[in-house]
């Protein structure tokens, strides 16, 4: 019997299954292969790296759009 209680809270590009982004200052999520943390509060961003490791900021509604988990793909 499995003990694990997670839910699925991805996103894909079409909006597919949309769920709620985590609310908790530096909480982390992965899209498109990078990870993105929760910066601040009110006025939140999310904060990564792109491939050239150049820093990069998403709205929600950017991680919504590009699809988003909590766990790297």
């Amino acid at each position: 019997m499995s003990t694990d209680t997670s839910t699925t809270t991805e996103t894909d590009s079409s909006g597919a299954g949309q769920a709620d982004l985590p609310t908790a200052p530096r909480s982390v999520v992965w899209s498109g292969g990078h990870s993105y943390v929760l910066e601040g509060v009110r006025g939140a961003r999310w904060a990564g790296v792109d491939d050239r490791r150049r820093a990069r900021f998403l709205t929600d509604a950017d991680l919504r759009r590009r699809g988003w988990s909590h766990r790297p793909r």
